[in-house]
């Protein structure tokens, strides 16, 4: 089931992931991402029957990641019909592993998801679901996974994630001026022009958008609204 929570914590779910694909991808979302947050902590893989299903019912591109620590992993939620895969907690663990992807199957099918939380006044990378405080830094680990081929960076602030109180658009704006590979931002939409200010002020190239949607506030097509009216080319710009 599609679940959502508040810091990845107190998950409550919100409907069926093939089903609010399909819905979305109708409305007119650019792409959709599944990610299985809690895969890595509880030692399993994502399923492929899901992605499978998924790719039966939508007709837009989607990033699925969670528990994938191997090139073969990837290479079978490729082959189920997935357009993209996402690594975060085995890529830390295992830096070698983006390289492997990237070299197997090329940059473009591999999204580098960043978790980060500040601690100590300092952007700390996180991993297994946001439970597990790391030594890496946010934005030197975002540059070596550039580095080693990833295609793209999904940056989710754990200090945002389910807050709706916006993104963190000066962190984003500072990542996006280090890195040469689209930047994806997400963790915090709570309204229209935290989606602006992402995109504007945060430089972000795309934004990652959840509770928005799926407590039926907004739909996709309002919300491109929205962005048109701010000036903003919304070709490939709204993920979920």
């Amino acid at each position: 089931m599609t679940v959502k929570g508040v810091h990845f914590q107190g998950l409550e779910v919100v409907g069926d992931p093939v089903a609010l694909g399909a819905r979305y991808a109708s409305e007119g979302a650019d792409e959709l991402v599944y990610l299985d947050i809690s895969a890595t902590e509880e030692g399993r893989a994502t399923f492929t029957d899901l992605v499978s299903r998924i790719a039966e019912r939508i007709n837009i591109p989607f990033t699925v990641g969670g528990g994938i620590s191997s090139a073969d992993g990837a290479a079978r939620l490729l082959e189920a019909g997935a357009d993209k895969i996402s690594v975060n907690s085995a890529a830390v663990a295992d830096p070698s592993l983006i390289d492997r992807i990237a070299g197997r199957y090329g940059s473009q099918f591999i999204v580098a998801a960043i978790d980060a939380k500040v601690v100590d006044g300092v952007w700390r990378v996180v991993t297994c679901g946001g439970k597990c405080i790391t030594d890496r830094e946010l934005f030197s680990w975002a540059r070596e996974v550039q580095d080693r081929g990833a295609g793209e960076v999904l940056f989710t602030s754990m200090d945002n994630d389910g807050t709706r109180k916006g993104y963190p658009c000066d962190v984003m704006a500072e990542l996006s001026d280090q890195l040469d590979i689209p930047l994806i931002a997400s963790g915090g939409a709570g309204s229209a022009q935290d989606v602006i200010d992402v995109l504007t002020a945060g430089k972000a190239d795309a934004a990652l958008v959840a509770s928005l949607f799926h407590y039926g506030e907004f739909t996709v097509s309002r919300l491109k609204d929205c962005l048109v009216k701010a000036g903003i080319n919304v070709a490939r710009n709204v993920e979920l």
